[in-house]
């Protein structure tokens, strides 16, 4: 019956098992995502958390990213990359099974310094998840599928995702705090453990490790010791066309990240909003995100990952700059809105768009040094936002830094073409 639902027209049969675990690995992540992860920073900020403790929250395992992504990727290379990435997977997700205790446990601080510490603790799994989710994807879906594949998984994310969080802010609004947020706790973390188990069953497969045929990448290089450390570190990749694409990637993602810890503090202490509201709220954007994910496999035909990852990384500025304008939730529910449609077209190409830049015999070593950028902008910026904002205001604040992210998504366009090249070409 679920081949049924969810088979794409004419996926050779080969393909399909690989496909279908892909799509319920995302909506299981899509529980995990509109319940616990969704509610984390809500809770925090209940608990009396500090913007600056909340940017440590992402801070933290983003210095970890920043150590670990070389040689995580590394790692991968010497290992088969299901196995790790399902083994990793379970190494960070089984710390959400943590957070349901810890009201019994501690006070208000010490609840938020845990947290802290376990993102500390699950970057060190994460990191090589990240690097290592990427490159199964591509190894098991070949070039020509990526986008209608994402697209559902984009689909199944959002319906996963409206259907916990408004069951999260259900229980919120009705069950005492903070027992309401343990079991929103719990069912976080049964979706990350099932997420897990279905990343245990994809498997590569040999066609899709081959370069599409309009495509010659440079053979990878082979590090040796008497290249020393610029080779153990593949500093080799930054004089590729892929070094412009993490210089814009670079900064877009700052900027982005720089706004992040506001969000939460604003929804609750400046627009006064309940956990109901809240619930509302994230499953308007992932219904926006549904809608907008229909138009994704369209709209790359049409312009590529390329464009489409500018242009809705331009757009993404709308977020901060409307929610620092905001007042109410009104305002709020329309924000969400236009969230959810311009994340479904960002979240949908970007991977896809770093991955026809990346030659398909060296993935590991590229996917690394994305993540060593990511992690330095999520460090940078989870820490800078805060600060700026103490200083100029939270308002102020996230209007600027909503001009920023426009900035970088023009860099994106401008400079961060790569190679030029696609399979709709």
């Amino acid at each position: 019956m679920f081949r049924r639902i969810f088979a794409i027209s004419g996926v050779p049969e080969q393909y399909r098992s690989n496909f279908l675990h892909f799509y319920f690995d995302i909506a299981w992540f899509g529980v995990l995502s509109g319940s616990a992860a969704s509610f984390l920073g809500v809770y925090l900020t209940r608990l009396g958390a500090a913007g600056m403790q909340l940017g440590l929250l992402s801070a933290t395992g983003a210095a970890v990213g920043l150590l670990m992504a070389i040689p995580a990727g590394r790692w991968l290379e010497g290992r088969p990359i299901s196995k790790a990435v399902f083994w990793t997977s379970i190494g960070q997700r089984f710390f959400y099974l943590l957070w349901i205790p810890l009201p019994w446990l501690f006070g208000a601080q010490g609840q938020i310094w845990a947290m802290i510490s376990f993102a500390l603790l699950m970057a060190v799994p994460a990191t090589a998840l990240g690097v290592g989710f990427n490159t199964l994807f591509a190894a098991a879906v070949p070039p020509e599928w990526r986008a209608p594949v994402a697209g559902i998984r984009n689909v199944m994310l959002s319906v996963t995702f409206i259907a916990s969080s408004l069951g999260s802010g259900y229980i919120l609004d009705r069950v005492a705090f903070p027992a309401g947020y343990q079991i929103v706790f719990a069912i976080g973390a049964f979706g990350a453990l099932m997420s897990s188990l279905h990343l245990y069953f994809v498997r590569p497969l040999p066609a899709a490790d081959a370069p599409a045929p309009d495509r010659k990448p440079a053979p990878a290089r082979q590090p040796s010791r008497r290249r020393g450390w610029r080779a153990a570190i593949r500093a080799d990749i930054w004089k590729t066309p892929f070094g412009a694409i993490l210089l814009v990637m670079l900064f877009f993602t700052l900027a982005q990240y720089l706004a992040l810890p506001l969000f939460p503090i604003y929804f609750v202490r400046n627009l006064g909003l309940t956990d109901a509201q809240i619930g509302i709220g994230t499953a308007i954007f992932y219904l926006a995100h549904l809608i907008g994910s229909t138009q994704l496999a369209r709209l790359t035909r049409k312009l590529g990952h390329h464009k489409i990852t500018a242009y809705g990384s331009m757009a993404m500025c709308l977020y901060p700059i409307i929610l620092g304008l905001s007042n109410g939730p009104a305002a709020y529910y329309f924000l969400q809105t236009i969230g959810g449609l311009v994340f479904s077209m960002v979240g949908g190409a970007q991977a896809n768009y770093l991955l026809e830049n990346i030659p398909a015999n060296d993935r590991p070593a590229y996917l690394a040094w994305y993540t060593v950028i990511a992690n330095a902008s999520i460090l940078a910026g989870s820490l800078a936002g805060p600060l700026l904002s103490d200083w100029m205001g939270i308002s102020l604040a996230l209007i600027v830094f909503g001009a920023l992210r426009l900035l970088g998504g023009w860099a994106i366009l401008k400079w961060g073409r790569g190679k030029e090249v696609t399979i709709y070409d």
